[in-house]
């Protein structure tokens, strides 16, 4: 009994085969359920499963492709191109593409890090505190290598104490407004990572 067993189930593993569906079924190139396992049926994609769809722009470049993010419960699950957006029009980089690890990197830091000077440690700072200490050093460089005037008496009104340098993963707006206001400061040495 269990030999016969044994052999219907050889049997039914051999015509359970890609190939031999191919040639026996209606799919004889074996493009389509010929070559395609119960496994692989099963599957479902991420978005299937998604609460809700948020229209986002990628951060990274300057180009501003419109991103489809999939949210599943409050969590980011699949971020692909809109096809919505007239500037990528449902294409991604590579990078783009990759962006979900962005935001769901087990890596990514969420709080405000400083290490004292000749500290060894990082210690972690509220928002309101680090924010204080950046504005109370930038208006200390300004005012310390402030240059109204040239030699010959030429105004000059700027500081070579304070310089900028943008990211690839802030967008058209924040650098925008980042290039605004370091001119405003003064600060004539402004660049952005993207474009280096």
């Amino acid at each position: 009994m269990a030999k016969g067993m044994r052999a219907v189930n050889v049997r039914q593993s051999v015509l359970s085969w890609p190939v031999v569906r191919q040639l026996t079924g209606g799919d004889p190139l074996g493009r389509g359920s010929a070559v395609t396992s119960a496994r692989t049926e099963a599957l479902q994609p991420r978005t299937v499963t998604a609460d809700r769809v948020v229209k986002s722009i990628c951060p990274y470049c300057a180009v501003g492709c419109g991103q489809r993010v999939f949210v599943k419960d409050e969590k980011v699950v699949q971020i692909e191109g809109d096809p919505d957006s007239p500037i990528s029009r449902g294409r991604l980089c590579p990078k783009g593409s990759a962006s979900e690890q962005l935001v769901n990197s087990p890596g990514r830091q969420t709080a405000m890090l400083y290490r004292r000077p000749y500290g060894t440690e990082w210690e972690p700072l509220d928002l309101e505190t680090a924010t204080d200490m950046i504005a109370d050093r930038v208006l200390a460089s300004r005012a310390a290598t402030w240059q109204d005037v040239d030699d010959q008496g030429r105004k000059l009104r700027r500081t070579l104490g304070i310089a900028g340098l943008g990211g690839a993963t802030l967008d058209n707006e924040e650098n925008y407004l980042i290039k605004k206001l370091f001119t405003a400061m003064g600060a004539i040495q402004i660049e952005n990572q993207a474009r280096i």
